[in-house]
């Protein structure tokens, strides 16, 4: 399941609803929300262009055709193994909120993934944080938050897996450029994290800075906002919690990674001489890592675009070949994720738009704000 990493880390825009509904502003945020999703669209477009340019397609669908079904079962099992350990350490990211199980979280986390999948911008997350609020009562940023933490391990994780198989495969110069990128980003956005959860006064001056300017009620609102998302970073503090977090994730993205194995082995001819464990932990990496780079929902084109990157640059299989493995890979990964989650989405009674709106009903707009004297320190 591809990671969604960068943009996937950092918390959403948060539209209200008077900007969605009135003049400029709500104009201005259909016209940059629209920008994106046509800017992805067309990434995807030219990336599934080069990847397919020179390819047969009739030896593409005989490659996949001459798939061992047998491997098909074991792979979907590994894969929904690793979704329900993902359930798990989402339910230790939200206890430091409120108390769930796993059980409560899994199918949210279900239906995060299809939408995702066949909505632009990632909305998924929008999706996760709107059903956590409507069912426990927590805050949309809060929620958020948690998601950005299991963003940051996602990622993390991704790299894990590329420094670990470094110490058998060669990486290829794109390769190299591709972990150092993401390794930098990362590293950003933990440092990010912990002067959010640990700065302690260096943090709550820089809020005031940011607050200063702003109009009293604006920022009010954006101040209730920051103490909302730092406690949904409550888990940083937690060392017991945040290594839980760490193992899981390790352990969610072993099982993916073994289902890339599976496939392999089913795939059969090249693929499957070469993709030992190491390099399944390296194609996972990669192909999730590829994922920085804006799409179309799904992930088209550059989750293709990353197996073959890994498989054709560092394991040296045939283009055509790399490519039939990538569409297998993603097919699996796409399809049953998704029917599962539309099952779910239509038990929890979801539209579209309750998925894509944000109303701020006790995040935003309370009682008209009073001048206040100065701010109090902004504490979890």
């Amino acid at each position: 399941m591809p990671v969604d990493t960068a943009e996937r880390t950092r918390p959403p825009a948060l539209p209200t609803g008077d900007e969605e509904s009135s003049g400029t502003l709500g104009g201005e945020r259909s016209f940059g929300r629209s920008w994106r999703v046509w800017a992805g669209v067309l990434i995807s477009g030219v990336l599934l262009v080069y990847a397919f340019q020179g390819q047969s397609p009739a030896e593409i669908w005989d490659a996949l055709r001459r798939f061992d079904s047998r491997w098909l079962l074991p792979a979907l099992v590994l894969y929904f193994a690793g979704v329900w350990i993902r359930a798990v350490r989402w339910a230790v990211l939200l206890r430091t909120l409120v108390p769930v199980s796993v059980r409560d979280v899994l199918p949210i986390v279900v239906v995060g993934y299809t939408a995702n999948n066949v909505l632009p911008l990632r909305t998924g997350e929008l999706v996760r944080a709107f059903l956590v609020r409507r069912r426990f009562g927590v805050r949309k940023t809060a929620a958020l938050a948690t998601i950005a933490v299991e963003r940051l391990f996602d990622g993390l994780t991704m790299l894990g897996f590329i420094f670990a198989a470094t110490t058998v495969i060669s990486l290829t110069a794109a390769l190299q450029h591709l972990a150092l990128i993401a390794a930098a980003v990362f590293a950003a956005i933990l440092l990010g994290m912990v002067v959010l959860t640990l700065g302690g006064d260096f943090r709550d001056r820089l809020l005031q800075l940011a607050l200063g300017p702003l109009p009293p009620a604006l920022a009010d609102r954006v101040e209730r906002m920051a103490m909302s998302f730092l406690g949904g970073l409550g888990v940083l503090r937690r060392k017991g919690d945040l290594g839980l977090v760490g193992l899981t994730s390790i352990a969610a993205w072993g099982f993916e990674a073994s289902m890339y194995w599976a496939l392999a082995r089913g795939f059969g001819g090249e693929v499957a001489a070469v993709m030992s464990v190491p390099a399944a932990l390296l194609t996972t990496g990669v192909a999730n890592l590829a994922t920085l780079v804006p799409a179309a929902p799904g992930y088209v084109g550059t989750f293709e675009a990353g197996v073959t990157l890994a498989v054709t640059g560092a394991l040296g299989v045939s283009r055509g070949l790399a490519l039939s493995y990538a569409i297998l890979v993603h097919a699996v990964l796409w399809f049953p994720i998704t029917a599962a989650g539309a099952f779910v989405w239509w038990r929890l009674h979801l539209s579209v738009r309750q998925a894509r709106q944000y109303d701020d009903e006790t995040e935003g707009r309370a009682a008209p704000v009073k001048p206040r004297p100065a701010r109090p320190r902004v504490d979890e």
